[in-house]
């Protein structure tokens, strides 16, 4: 199995926060399942991080693949499956997350219960 994670999911992974739960903690310990972290995810910390919304050290991005985690890159084919999504979330980052997440079969690990909306298998983090 596959899973894309959220981006609040990466960043409480890589802080080792205690609102994950020991389910999601399990599934992205187990080294056996493929993680990404979609270029979404790069991108909303950018932005947060240069609006002061957010604190991270700058080398952040190249903890990614030390972690073991698999780059999911925004494609053509993620934009298009975004134009058939129904408006439950207003969101931009999620809703490409979403769109990616139907378009590659992946789960996609959050704490937003509004992501079980969508035709989209999800791994909610319930700690």
């Amino acid at each position: 199995m596959a899973y894309l994670l959220d981006t609040h999911i990466l960043l409480w992974w890589l802080d080792a926060s205690p609102k994950l739960s020991k389910e999601v903690e399990a599934v992205i310990r187990s080294g056996v399942e493929r993680i990404f972290v979609s270029s979404v995810s790069t991108w909303e910390i950018a932005i947060k991080r240069a609006l002061g919304k957010l604190r991270v050290p700058d080398e952040i991005f190249g903890l990614f693949p030390r972690a073991g985690f698999l780059e999911l890159p925004i494609t053509i084919k993620h934009t298009q499956t975004l134009l058939q999504l129904p408006a439950h979330h207003q969101d931009p980052f999620d809703r490409l997350l979403i769109a990616q997440a139907q378009s590659e079969e992946l789960v996609l690990i959050t704490s937003d219960h509004l992501f079980q909306k969508y035709n989209v298998p999800v791994l909610l983090n319930r700690p």
